[in-house]
């Protein structure tokens, strides 16, 4: 078939839509992002629906498409582990197998003396806790001693949080780096390092856009760097840049929310680039799905579903959509951590046939790195199949 012009990548953050079957062995029994949402606070999500959403999964109050317009399925995540970084990785062609290092009762005292003293602060926290309960917690403190909170989660992740009027940004963001290279030993490692900026007074805590996030890079070469590498774009929106440590990144947009990372790519859409435009949309997740907020991920779903006419407006007709998550969050379920869920998948172009068809359940996330490399005649990545040849033109 001939080939798009054009590919734009939208990872919807946690959008998961219903357990694996391997989620008990992680804890993940049962669960559902999109239809505990639904049942628990309703959910109207037309546009989505209209592509097919129900068809690929019930979800209560979205009825099944009788003509959905997108081709659509959903795609099984085959690495070890729900992360952020294990799902965007395996979308390229990257599978982990063995599970990132993470710290549920904290990191060794070894690692945070060596950080302390590089630093020049002290530490406090140092526990798993959720970003806006912790320096609920201790941000007063931190503001009367200086010393910089530290946490994490059930993700391998370093937090280093920080009042903006405390700590200055260009410090912050080289406590990160220091923080960084120490955790590269293989005694401490983590997959990332994250900057947790925030504004305000005790009470009135805030956190802001200025989050940066510190990652290793992945461990052999994804499609974007083939893209890279061929001299096409691979234009990184939100925080894609920083999952894949800048490496097949040709150009990284910044983004405040999801709306606002709407708006960035609606702006990418309309410039004549030639390649992979890859968003990550990541409130869901960060916002909501973490903070165990079912309300405020109704919101934000529908938040989005308003925008996607927008959206499909601006795909050109050579131009392929695809829209997808890495992994589930689901807000109904015990603790704060990531789902082991199956993702939805839409793909839709105003060159395909206006009556999508199901492209089935993928093996692997990596099948959309596998169909983007099809695309562009690059070699086929270590895992993945394409579903481009599953896709049916208009007459």
């Amino acid at each position: 078939m001939k080939s798009f012009e054009r590919i734009a990548l939208i990872v919807l953050d946690s959008v998961g839509i219903g357990a694996l079957p391997d989620a008990e062995a992680f804890g993940d029994k049962g669960v559902h992002t999109l239809g505990h949402i639904a049942e628990v606070r309703g959910l109207s999500l037309p546009n989505l629906s209209a592509l097919g959403l129900s068809n690929i999964e019930p979800i209560p109050g979205n009825p099944a498409a009788k003509s959905p317009r997108a081709h659509y399925g959903k795609m099984a995540e085959v690495s070890a582990g729900k992360d952020t970084t294990t799902g965007h990785w395996e979308l390229m062609g990257v599978h982990t197998q063995k599970p990132f290092k993470t710290y549920p009762n904290g990191f060794p005292k070894e690692l945070l003396d060596a950080f302390s003293q590089r630093i020049g602060r002290g530490v406090l926290g140092n526990k798993p806790a959720s970003g806006t309960a912790i320096i609920d917690e201790l941000g007063e403190k931190h503001m009367e001693t200086g010393d910089v909170i530290v946490y994490t989660s059930a993700d391998s992740v370093f937090q280093i949080a920080a009042h903006e009027d405390v700590v200055p940004l260009d410090e912050l963001y080289r406590i990160c780096e220091t923080a960084r290279e120490l955790t590269l030993d293989d005694r401490f490692a983590v997959v990332r390092v994250i900057a947790r900026p925030f504004i305000g007074r005790p009470g009135q805590f805030e956190r802001t856009a200025n989050r940066r996030d510190y990652s290793v890079v992945p461990p052999h070469e994804t499609v974007m760097d083939q893209l890279a590498e061929a001299k096409l774009d691979s234009i990184g929106i939100g925080k894609i840049s920083d999952i894949y440590a800048g490496r097949g990144v040709t150009r990284s947009v910044k983004t405040t929310d999801n709306m606002d990372g709407v708006d960035r790519l609606l702006q990418v859409l309309k410039e004549d680039y030639r390649g992979l435009a890859f968003i990550n949309l990541v409130d869901f997740d960060s916002k909501y799905g973490h903070r165990r907020d079912p309300e405020g991920y109704g919101r934000a779903l529908e938040d989005f579903d308003r925008r996607l006419p927008d959206i499909l407006e601006t795909v050109r007709e050579r131009d392929l959509l695809i829209v997808t998550a890495d992994h589930g969050n689901d807000p109904t379920y015990k603790g704060t951590d990531h789902t082991r869920e199956y993702v939805p998948l839409f793909v839709w172009s105003p060159s395909l046939s206006e009556e999508g068809v199901s492209l089935g359940i993928r093996e692997t996330f990596s099948d959309v790195g596998a169909t983007i490399a099809d695309n562009f005649g690059l070699n086929a990545p270590r895992h993945g199949t394409s579903f481009l040849p599953d896709l049916k033109m208009k007459q």
